[in-house]
């Protein structure tokens, strides 16, 4: 038990590491997850490595090739528009409920997820921001009190990441989101229906335009 317990951890920790790399493009898209490589480079055993990379592919970020290596995901453009139109569907409905349902408590738990983001602006720190931004969406659909809801925002939260991820003007996130707090907090559904869908093709577009910019090797 206390070895299982042991690998557990170390799973955890090495896919937390792997998930990291990835998000941050110390790991591109197509690069070979080489199991005996990283569990030399992270000190463990081969037997964590494959979980987390088993993790991984879960979370839509590798994909296993039967008989041989897993890779990082290469996402396609196809990939960025169905995540959007699903994203889309999804989260205008959780904004919707959250603000017909939230309460005090609910208010200022968004309130502080907006000010970290703004804070993180204000500071230059893109990595901060774009994590906050994504934690932004994802505190609105807890406060949606619809579990349903909640489980499928847990299954594409790190693809969340990612494609915030690509979006790199912080200023003009931080300032939409404001717009949204805004309307959240005067219970304005009619604007949500119409902020929440403009709001995340502007995400779709940016991710469009940073995977292009890749493909023609511009960064």
């Amino acid at each position: 038990m206390v070895i299982e317990r042991v690998i557990e951890l170390e799973s955890v920790r090495v896919t937390n590491a792997l998930r990291e790399d990835i998000m941050l493009g110390r790991r591109l898209p197509g690069s070979r997850l080489i199991e005996r490589d990283i569990a030399a480079e992270l000190r463990v055993s081969r037997l964590p490595v494959r979980e987390a990379i088993k993790a991984l592919v879960g979370e839509g970020l590798v994909v296993k090739h039967p008989r041989t290596w897993a890779v990082v995901r290469e996402f396609t453009i196809k990939d960025i528009r169905d995540f959007a139109e699903f994203r889309e569907a999804i989260e205008t409905l959780a904004w919707v409920l959250a603000a017909q349902r939230h309460d005090d408590h609910g208010a200022e738990v968004i309130r502080a997820t907006y000010a970290r983001e703004a804070r993180a602006v204000a500071a230059g720190d893109i990595a901060a921001a774009q994590a906050a931004s994504a934690k932004f969406h994802t505190t609105a659909v807890g406060l949606s009190g619809n579990d349903v809801l909640q489980e499928l925002a847990e299954s594409y939260v790190t693809r969340l990441r990612w494609l915030f991820g690509q979006f790199e003007d912080v200023e003009q996130m931080v300032e939409e989101h404001r717009v949204i707090l805004d309307a959240f907090l005067a219970r304005d559904v009619d604007a949500l229906r119409e902020l929440i869908p403009a709001h995340l093709a502007e995400g779709r577009e940016a991710a469009e335009r940073r995977l292009l910019a890749r493909a023609r090797g511009d960064g």
